[in-house]
C-alpha cells in the first residue's frame, strides 16, 4: 500500500544573500582601487618659455647580479668594486652598503692577487658581513 504523504518540493536555495555578498565585494574592490595613473610616470614639460633648461645626466643602470671586488697590493692595498677604485676600507664599506640597499641578497665575489696578505682579504670579507652581504665567495686573480 502506498502512503499518501504529500511529496516535498526540491529544496530551493535563496540567492538574495549571495547576491548581496557579491555586491558588497564589488563595492569594496571599486572603492579600494586606484584608477589614477602615477604622476611620476606621466611625461610632463615643466619648462617656461624663454628659460634655460639643464640636462640631467642619469647614471647608467648597474647590473646587480654579482658584485665583483678586486683586491690588489702594491706597497698599499687597492680595492676596486665593479671597476670603480676605492681609496679606503671605509669607502669600500659605503659602496657595499649602497649596493646592499639596492638588492638585499646580492652575491659578492672577492678576487685577490697572489701577493695580497690574507688579512686584507678577511678585512673585506668582514666588511661584507657587517653591511649584511651574506653570500660571499672567494676567487684568485691570475
Amino acid at each position: 500500500m502506498k502512503s499518501k504523504l504529500p511529496r516535498r518540493k526540491p529544496a530551493e536555495f535563496p540567492l538574495t544573500p549571495m547576491i548581496d555578498v557579491i555586491f558588497l565585494l564589488l563595492v569594496f574592490f571599486v572603492c579600494t582601487s586606484n584608477f589614477n595613473p602615477l604622476e611620476n610616470i606621466l611625461p610632463m614639460d615643466t619648462s617656461i618659455p624663454g628659460s634655460v633648461t639643464a640636462e640631467m645626466l642619469l647614471p647608467e643602470p648597474i647590473d646587480l647580479d654579482v658584485v665583483l671586488v678586486k683586491i690588489s697590493f702594491d706597497r698599499q692595498p687597492h680595492w676596486q668594486i665593479e671597476g670603480n677604485q676605492c681609496s679606503s676600507l671605509q669607502e669600500v664599506q659605503g659602496v657595499l652598503q649602497a649596493m646592499r640597499d639596492l638588492k638585499q641578497d646580492i652575491p659578492v665575489i672577492l678576487e685577490s692577487a697572489d701577493n695580497v696578505p690574507m688579512g686584507m682579504v678577511i678585512d673585506v670579507y668582514d666588511v661584507c658581513r657587517r653591511v649584511g652581504l651574506l653570500h660571499v665567495q672567494f676567487a684568485a686573480l691570475p
